[in-house]
């Protein structure tokens, strides 16, 4: 039988941390110019998944334009999305709740094989990017036809 070992600050460690993630979030970018988007995780959330022919990437980028957003593939396999998301502007009136980051951004993924830089293709279409990375032809599935002798 195992003894369980005795951690009498553990759960009081948790609740610290779990406290400071809240004091965090809750402060996160009061007073500030730039903030980062609330919540675990990087902005803007990814998806990422691919089929035989080519890589696929959506993002959330919700209240953005065209203009906003400056994507970039990399030789050495990274996509790179950066952009600014605007700060609202109220002229009048007192903030009561300010959960929505503002302010420059950038996410960098790297890309599980390579990709034809000169093929991608993007949409933003409801607030959602949609990137299509083809994959070189080299790296494509080649089906091979099999012959009865």
């Amino acid at each position: 039988m195992l003894a369980k070992r005795w951690q009498p600050f553990a759960e009081m460690t948790r609740e610290i941390d779990r406290l400071q993630a809240e004091m965090g979030a809750l402060f996160h970018g009061q007073g500030a110019a730039t903030t980062r988007p609330r919540g675990r995780g990087s902005f803007p959330a990814l998806n990422v998944w691919d089929d035989e022919n080519a890589l696929f990437v959506e993002g959330e980028l919700p209240g953005l334009e065209l203009a906003d957003i400056e994507i970039h593939v990399t030789r050495d396999n990274q996509l790179s999305i950066r952009g600014t998301r605007k700060a609202p502007d109220v002229e009048e009136g007192a903030w009561y709740r300010r959960e929505r980051g503002f302010g420059e951004f950038a996410r960098v993924v790297s890309l599980p094989y390579d990709v034809d830089p000169d093929a991608v293709s993007a949409e933003l279409k409801l607030g959602i990017l949609q990137i299509v990375l083809p994959k070189r032809a080299e790296i494509r599935p080649r089906r091979i036809e099999v012959k009865a002798g």
